[in-house]
């Protein structure tokens, strides 16, 4: 069977989660830079990376990858590949996205431009035609350069991974699904374990955490753009990936998922969400305040993503706000807390170092993932 690589981006910070993720798939990892990790693996991996890693934003068909400084090599090297092998004679395909860094070639729109007049002169040559309707299914290009180094690939994942199909409704400032499935890995908590956020907005974290509870995969109720490559992947690869998914869904799970949120209309969202995600059965949904939170059991789990003040009227509230989370969650003290946050400030208002303190990148803007750790709870006597 054919191996092909595939390229899986991710939030900058979290690539070793990304990496665990595909390791435990069982495919072998060939590169991981900033960004994103890549892999080798058959025509079934597409089907079972895309429905199953929770980290990644795509799965990217890794076509051509060589050295071009000049828009003549650019052109030349992209028509040397066989294109043929990828997209049929009435493939819709295009250049969706182009970024280069640290190259001489630094134009997208030239790149994008010049890279596709190529595949068409490839295609043009082979098909033995001289105009493309592109009538038929879409073939999304993707490329990039650094260091003069081009690397092209397909996108088979079509809309981009975080879209699970359970968010219809959001908050003001959603943190995504993705980032919240590996902020969850970035933690010990497991489903026998409460866990609470104060600051649930429209309940990804607490959503996100029964998915994983309750072992159901990220992409079992969506599509995916390859699913309609019949020229590349057979129908029976997507079929045994859903097989899959379901045979490990744990049916019979209890947990103890708790999201509050100040805003009532907010904490209505949160539970449709929940709902079409099929584990509203499993979040308690509540309308409170952080200063609200209070609990009588041990060694619980907090995970949250609290205002940071991207307005700058919502700034001067920070200090008093960050002040009540130290507060709050000392007065917790068998409970470990993770605290996603742009505020550089959170540690001096909470009033303790985090014991770890990691760095990610949200899109461009950087964030610090405070990692407060509780004790551990005492092991149980076996009998």
């Amino acid at each position: 069977m054919k191996n092909y690589e595939y390229i899986t981006p991710c939030h900058f910070g979290l690539e070793a989660v990304l990496k665990r993720e595909i390791n435990d798939l069982g495919y072998e990892i060939t590169n991981v830079d900033n960004g994103k990790v890549s892999f080798t693996g058959g025509i079934e991996a597409c089907a079972r990376a895309n429905m199953f890693l929770r980290t990644t934003e795509r799965v990217l068909l890794k076509v051509a990858s060589f050295k071009a400084e000049t828009f003549d090599e650019l052109f030349e090297n992209t028509k040397a590949v066989s294109w043929e092998e990828y997209i049929p004679k009435d493939g819709k395909f295009w250049v969706t996205k182009a970024s280069s860094i640290n190259s001489k070639l630094f134009s997208p729109s030239d790149i994008q431009s010049i890279i596709k007049k190529a595949i068409v002169e490839r295609m043009k040559s082979v098909y033995k035609i001289d105009w493309f309707e592109e009538s038929g299914n879409s073939y999304p290009l993707r490329v990039t350069i650094m260091k003069d180094e081009v690397t092209i690939s397909i996108d088979t994942s079509g809309e981009s991974l975080h879209r699970r199909g359970y968010r219809k409704l959001t908050s003001k400032a959603p943190i995504t699904e993705t980032l919240a499935a590996a902020l969850l890995m970035l933690t010990p908590w497991n489903k026998d374990r409460i866990l609470v956020d104060p600051f649930c907005g429209s309940g990804t974290i607490p959503i996100e955490a029964a998915l994983l509870g309750a072992r159901i995969a990220p992409g079992i109720n969506r599509s995916f753009l390859a699913e309609t490559w019949d020229n590349l992947f057979p129908d029976s690869i997507w079929v045994e990936a859903r097989e899959e998914a379901r045979s490990l869904q744990l049916t019979e799970v209890e947990m103890n998922i708790q999201g509050y949120d100040i805003d009532g209309e907010i904490i209505k969202a949160a539970r449709q969400n929940a709902r079409l995600a099929g584990v509203d059965h499993m979040i308690h949904f509540q309308q409170k305040g952080v200063s609200e939170l209070s609990s009588s059991k041990k060694y619980g789990f907090i995970l949250t993503n609290p205002p940071y003040g991207e307005r700058i009227e919502e700034q001067e509230n920070l200090p008093h706000l960050y002040k009540e989370i130290g507060r709050v969650f000392g007065a917790l003290d068998t409970w470990s807390y993770y605290i996603i946050t742009g505020y550089d400030e959170a540690e001096k208002y909470i009033g303790r170092k985090a014991d770890k303190n990691r760095k990610i990148y949200n899109g461009m803007m950087k964030t610090y993932f405070y990692q407060f750790m509780g004790p551990k709870p005492p092991k149980q006597k076996s009998l």
